[in-house]
Order: C-alpha cells, then sequence, then structure tokens
C-alpha cells in the first residue's frame, strides 16, 4: 500500500512521486472531497496527468475505523506491491491515517509520501516557528485538550474538525480566561481560494460559522485576561481548582505523592479511591501521552472526577465506577498506583501487589530507552491518615521494606490579634517498588 499526501490545491500540489503513484494506482481509496480532485487521463501514456482508465475511487465510509480491516481484508491483501493507494489530508504522519495504516499493516507494508502538513503551511503563511508552536488536534478528540496547553503568550495551532470549531475554541478560550486571545482561521491552505479571518476570541464566540471552510487551521495566540487565572502543570494546582466535597489529596501532599509516582511519557497510573482524581488528573497534566485511571466506587464522585479532567484539560481520564479489590483485575497493568483511600479495606493492597508483579517475566527485560526495563521501575505509592491504615502501611512495610515517612503541614491561621500555625492531619506516605522488594515469608 502507498500512501500519499495530497493538500487543498490536489493533483497540482502532488509532487513528481506522488504524480506517478497515481498514474498507475489501480484502486484508490480517499475523502469524496480528495477523490473528486484527481482527473482521469483518457490516454493509456502513464506520462500523461491523471489516473488510469478504469482505476477504482473508493470513499472512505463513515465512521472509518470500524470498517478499516474489512476494507483492507478484501483490498490489500494479495494486491500486487503498489497495487493500492491512500489519498491523506496533508502529512499522512502527522495526526493522518498514515499512522493508523502502519499500526494494523506494519510499516515494511506501507510506503508514504509525505506532503507540507496543515501545520508547516499555517507557520509558512504566520511566520511562525514550527519548533514553538504547540499543535492540538480536535479531529475526533474532545475539545477540553486545548486547556491543557494554555499558557500566556504562547502560540497554538488546533486541528479543526469542520467549520464549527473556530467558534467552539473561542468560547472555551473565553471560558478559560483568555478572551482578550487572538485567533486567525486558515481555510482552505494552499489552495487558490485559500482564506484568511482574524478576530478576537470574544468575537468568535459569537461569529457565523458559515463564513468559515470545513477545511481550517485555528491559529491562536493566548492572552490571559487580568481576571483569568494560569495553571501550570507543575503538579500542586490550588485545591480550589478542583470541584470537591473534602475528598481530595491537599495541594502539598499531593506535589510531594506525584514526585514519588515520578509519571512518565506513556505509562500507566491506578489512582484507587480517587475521590476527587486530583492526583491522576496532574499525572495526566505531566505529559501528553501519560495514561490514568481513577477507580472510584460513589457514582457522584466518579462524575465529578470527569468533570475535573475536562475542565483541567485532560478529558481523556478514564474514569471506572467501580469498587477496589473486586474491580482492579480486569484493568490493564498499571506501572504506577497510588491507592489515596479505602487502604484499610481487605484484599485492597493485596490486589495492587499482584497486578504490578503480573506480567513480570515479560516487562523484566524489556529496555524503553530509560536504560531500565519498564518493569523495574513499577512503583505503589499509598498515603494514611487514620491509625487503621497506618497500622496496614506498617505491616506492608515490615514485610516488604520500600520507603515510609509521614508528611506533616501547617498553614498560618489568625490567632486572635496574633498569627499562629494550625497544623493539617499528618500523613502516612509508603513508596514502594515491586521489583526491588519482595514480601517477607
Amino acid at each position: 500500500m502507498t500512501v500519499v499526501g495530497i493538500g487543498a490545491d490536489g493533483w497540482a500540489g502532488l509532487s513528481p512521486e506522488a504524480r506517478g503513484v497515481l498514474r498507475v494506482a489501480p484502486v484508490v481509496f480517499g475523502s469524496r472531497r480528495q477523490l473528486a480532485d484527481l482527473p482521469v487521463r483518457t490516454s493509456t501514456s502513464v506520462t500523461d496527468d491523471g489516473l488510469p482508465p478504469g482505476a477504482r475511487r473508493i470513499e472512505w465510509p463513515s465512521p472509518l475505523l470500524p470498517a478499516l480491516p474489512g476494507l483492507l481484508a478484501e483490498h490489500v491483501e494479495g494486491a500486487a506491491p503498489g497495487g493500492v493507494c491512500v489519498l491523506a489530508s496533508g502529512d499522512p504522519m502527522y495526526y493522518g491515517i498514515g499512522v493508523t495504516l502502519v499500526r494494523l499493516l506494519g510499516a515494511a507494508r506501507v510506503r508514504v509520501v509525505a506532503h507540507p502538513s496543515s501545520v508547516s503551511l499555517a507557520c509558512a503563511r504566520l511566520g511562525w516557528a514550527s519548533q514553538d508552536v504547540d499543535v492540538v488536534s480536535v479531529v475526533g478528540r474532545a475539545l477540553d485538550q486545548i486547556r491543557l496547553v494554555l499558557a500566556p503568550g504562547r502560540r497554538m495551532l488546533v486541528l479543526s474538525a469542520d467549520r464549527s470549531t473556530p467558534a467552539a475554541v473561542a468560547a472555551l478560550l473565553v471560558d478559560s480566561g483568555y478572551g482578550a486571545s487572538a485567533l486567525t482561521v486558515l481555510s482552505r491552505l494552499g489552495a487558490s481560494d485559500e482564506d484568511r479571518q482574524v478576530a478576537g476570541a470574544r468575537h468568535w464566540a459569537s461569529a457565523d460559522s458559515a463564513a468559515v471552510a470545513d477545511l481550517n487551521i485555528i491559529a491562536v495566540e493566548a492572552v490571559l485576561e487580568p481576571d483569568g487565572r494560569y495553571l501550570p502543570r507543575v503538579p500542586g494546582l490550588p485545591d480550589d481548582a478542583f470541584e470537591h466535597d473534602g475528598q481530595i489529596t491537599k495541594r502539598e501532599i499531593r506535589a510531594l505523592t506525584l514526585a514519588r509516582l515520578a509519571p512518565a511519557p506513556g505509562e500507566l497510573l491506578w489512582d484507587v479511591g480517587a475521590g476527587s482524581g486530583s492526583v491522576a488528573i496532574e499525572w495526566l497534566r505531566t505529559h501528553a501521552h501519560a495514561r490514568a485511571i481513577a477507580i472510584e466506587p460513589r457514582p457522584e464522585r466518579a462524575e465529578r472526577i470527569r468533570r475535573n479532567a475536562a475542565r483541567l484539560g485532560v478529558p481523556h481520564l478514564r474514569v471506572v465506577d467501580g469498587r477496589a479489590p473486586r474491580d482492579l483485575a480486569a484493568l490493564p497493568r498499571p506501572d504506577a498506583i497510588f491507592v489515596g483511600g479505602g487502604v484499610s479495606a481487605p484484599g485492597v493492597l493485596e490486589a495492587c501487589w499482584t497486578a504490578l508483579h503480573a506480567d513480570s517475566n515479560e516487562d523484566h527485560d524489556r529496555d524503553d530507552g530509560g536504560g531500565r526495563g519498564r518493569w523495574d521501575r513499577r512503583r505503589l505509592v499509598v498515603n494514611a491518615v487514620t491509625l487503621e491504615s497506618e497500622t496496614v502501611l506498617a505491616e506492608w512495610y515490615a514485610r516488604c521494606g520500600g520507603e515510609l515517612v509521614r508528611l506533616a503541614v501547617s498553614r498560618a491561621s489568625p490567632v486572635g490579634g496574633f498569627t499562629g500555625w494550625r497544623p493539617a492531619m499528618p500523613v502516612t506516605q509508603w513508596t514502594v517498588w515491586p521489583a526491588a522488594h519482595r514480601p517477607v515469608s
């Protein structure tokens, strides 16, 4: 299979290599717009422009992903090398169909003929340095993820889903305290009728989306309003950044807990007894490729976690309405587990310990670029505030080792006409790495 990147300028904008592929392709997949942009030559000469006479044009169904395996089995299996061509918008390997096809078929079976991405074209039009721009795709993804990368003075490009996206992005910016931000909407980049519209976010929020083309990209120059609030990605957000009912790992303890959990790109966290979801949410905020599952037995808290995740830019947090240890066995194997609630419930720590040991032989020798295998880094962090839960941690510490610390925070507050220290409840924290510690029989 050959994947050919194509822009809004259609055949005219294709490279000689891309044209050569299409001139001999008997089967071509693409969107309705892309297929309509390809001429069909009337001659049999492969030097003339256009698809060969009789070439099959197959429009992608909607939804695409469920139908893709069947289409590949029907048209790709048994086909001659290069016999099937797929059209991709812009760069096929940048949020494109090329990534999905390589994952399904393997890199050896997919040839990619690249084309400038809409990001490259937008930066060229705006005079922006590509390496200094944050890029967010909302094509088939939640709009709330934009909130994660919002920062004063930063530039962002949003890959738009359709003509309604600019107004939705503008409304989100206003809601996030960035209503003074400048938006530039670039439509049909590379085409002869390429268009540009510029306005402030507050104006776009009420704009007529009919004036924007479906094929557009949104450039944002973020400006935080005087009454706006910047939320950094460093762990330890203010407690009032979360909606909660009092069941929340407090700010200072949360920052220390995240330091112990040591998030890394691609790793999966279980947040057991998640409460407000603050630890899982801050884990996800450290890196775009971090993954987390929040397990919470109370439905009202689970819904609250979902709202917090969306508002803080990580709507992809998976929330499991379940109870530990009963519902842990069905979850994907974690790289790290945090237990902030239900420590003293029977079987919770046993289930977590078992999950961190699962597939240890498979992972032990696998190195993922950090100099050590993934298995070596698996860790468990448990916080306790009651005597009963502290007793459980002391027993596990005696059996398995690790590190046991007590964390205490005091805050200044009025004492009559003076100021004194009011201590918060101390937290006992146990951290253990199962690869290095085994239970003492």
